[in-house]
């Protein structure tokens, strides 16, 4: 996403210090989601938690960060409405990794027909989570990230998507396209996305596409060694590094610090004090942790 520092008029003087929490519990987790617009004009992130999706009979949960860029509208599309496009695939049932691959490219393919969307020239990251059962699957199309802590050993969950890697970089020169400065075409600093259609050709088939919605899937299976589960935007992981997420909430954990303030926290520690020239901690900043309530 192209981030703006150092563009008149893009930072705030000031940030704006509010946080947006909230908490949800049930038998099997707690969870807390909190954003903040920090140094940016707008905020264009969306987080959704849903611990009990609406019309869904396999008990599946849902959580996901989308980090909007360019303005806000696919990214609160896809918070209102990629759950829905996964959860009407015939896959969704009993292959639900196959569902999200089909939900992602027929939700980035319902937005291309809204004019209003398309015209805005805006995308967004897509990190999902979904757990059913002990399985936990996530879905990653931008560089937002996901991390788990199992017995305080770090585990990832999704990798973020550079145009300098070369299988990313290949699929972009292939399209037509360039890398410059590690961004697709000069300007957008990561390579798989939702929306971005000024970079999506109508004769390319998504997998194809210089700017992909396709994500990558990874598949863990569930245990009582597993604490806790990190999603967050990339304000979060441009300042820290995941062994220093996990090991900022997993000390708090164990201090017995609310977990609505370990996210706050979390947020308030990547923000950088000042914003001037390339800053790291000047973006949005969003974060959802689920902790496992494993029965003794």
């Amino acid at each position: 996403m192209y981030h703006g520092y150092g563009v008149p008029g893009y930072l705030l003087n000031k940030p704006v210090l509010n946080k947006h929490t909230r908490f949800d519990a049930n038998d099997t987790v707690v969870v807390t989601s909190s954003s903040m617009q920090g140094w940016r004009h707008t905020m264009e992130d969306v987080s959704v938690v849903l611990l009990k999706i609406p019309g869904d009979q396999t008990g599946t949960m849902y959580f996901s960060v989308f980090d909007g860029h360019g303005g806000s509208k696919v990214a609160k599309y896809a918070g209102a409405h990629l759950h829905k496009f996964v959860m009407k695939q015939r896959e969704w049932d009993w292959d639900l990794k196959d569902a999200i691959n089909r939900g992602y490219k027929e939700c980035d393919a319902q937005m291309r027909t809204d004019k209003s969307i398309v015209a805005e020239l805006s995308g967004t990251t897509a990190l999902t989570v979904f757990i059913r059962d002990s399985t936990l699957i996530c879905a990653n199309a931008g560089d937002s990230r996901a991390v788990g802590s199992v017995n305080g050993r770090v585990v990832r969950l999704s990798y973020d998507h550079k145009p300098s890697l070369p299988t990313e970089k290949n699929r972009i020169l292939a399209a037509g396209g360039y890398v410059e400065g590690d961004r697709v075409n000069g300007n957008l600093a990561l390579s798989r996305a939702l929306g971005d259609y000024q970079y999506k050709m109508s004769n390319f088939s998504p997998e194809f596409q210089m700017v992909s919605p396709i994500p990558d899937v990874i598949v863990k299976q569930l245990d009582r060694n597993w604490e806790f589960v990190v999603l967050a935007c990339d304000g979060i992981w441009e300042v820290m590094s995941n062994e220093m997420v996990v090991n900022f909430v997993r000390s708090r954990l164990v201090d017995r610090v609310p977990l609505n303030h370990i996210a706050e926290a979390l947020m308030t520690s990547c923000l950088s004090p000042k914003c001037t020239g390339m800053s790291v901690g000047c973006d949005n900043m969003s974060v959802i942790i689920i902790q496992f309530r494993w029965s003794k």
